[in-house]
């Protein structure tokens, strides 16, 4: 049993976030949970497409693919400056959209910090922007989508456990682990896994489950903002925050107060479309 622990333990240390390297170009897993997110997603929505009662042309749907990507990275690229970190970007503008870092010299980092909050709003926006171009019903749409989006996410906190980021506070709860990017080299919650648990997973069993649920448009679209934002909201508190924040008023991290936001949105959606649907 011991040596089942020291196994888990250790196994961030043994993961390489890298496919392989040449030079200071690396070709990541991250990227690739991308992939693995957009393809799960495409999958499971022409699903829905054929089974279901759901007549959108399947050049329109290929086509909002490229539109939803485009919002998630614009997104949450954008999110990450201005909600993480906008002091240095703010001073450093062109390492907002080029992969590399001035600081002592020319280095490739990568578009090192997203934010799933931006990539959200990033994707609502490209979405009721399409909506609009074919013109489609948004809330319809959306609720559409929503059930499979959980699923796809998870792979996005798949990527940040292989790249060793994200990770919880310091623990010394059995299931713990050593994360090769904390200097202080503390056991700690596996935030990561939590939240492909939890937002993930739990989230994607529950909507997939009562997806053919009749009721008013946007129902799926609000029960996701706000589900979202309950369960990360309540991760946070394992999680460790961003060290250039930190907390606010001493006790609350910006992930939180974004997902209270969240939850206040969700319930008014909620709110009034049901009562626009009457």
């Amino acid at each position: 049993m011991n040596n089942f622990i020291d196994f888990w333990q250790h196994i961030p240390e043994h993961i390489k976030p890298y496919i392989f390297q040449v030079g200071q170009f690396q070709l990541r897993y991250y990227g690739l949970m991308y992939i693995a997110a957009f393809s799960v997603l495409y999958i499971l929505s022409f699903h829905r497409l054929k089974t279901e009662d759901y007549d959108y042309p399947k050049t329109a749907l290929e086509n909002y693919f490229v539109w939803a990507i485009l919002g998630l990275m614009l997104g949450a690229r954008s999110g990450y400056v201005l909600f993480y970190n906008f002091s240095y970007y703010l001073s450093r503008p062109l390492e907002i959209i080029l992969p590399f870092s001035f600081e002592g010299g020319l280095h490739f980092t990568g578009l090192a910090g997203m934010s799933y909050h931006g990539g959200l709003i990033g994707v609502i926006t490209s979405s009721a922007i399409f909506c609009r171009k074919y013109k489609i019903d948004f809330w319809r749409f959306s609720d559409f989508l929503i059930p499979s989006i959980p699923l796809g996410y998870t792979f996005g906190r798949i990527g940040n456990f292989i790249n060793g980021e994200l990770y919880g506070h310091a623990t010394t709860a059995p299931w713990g682990m050593y994360f090769p990017l904390d200097v202080t080299n503390q056991l700690r919650h596996p935030s990561q896994l939590y939240e492909a648990l939890l937002e993930g997973v739990l989230l994607f069993i529950i909507l997939w489950s009562i997806r053919r649920k009749r009721t008013f448009k946007g129902f799926f679209l609000s029960l996701y903002i706000m589900g979202y934002g309950t369960v990360r909201f309540f991760i946070e508190f394992f999680r460790e925050p961003d060290p250039q924040i930190g907390y606010y008023f001493g006790f609350i991290t910006m992930g939180q107060i974004l997902c209270l936001i969240m939850i206040m949105t969700g319930a008014g959606i909620f709110y009034f479309r049901k009562t626009n649907n009457r």
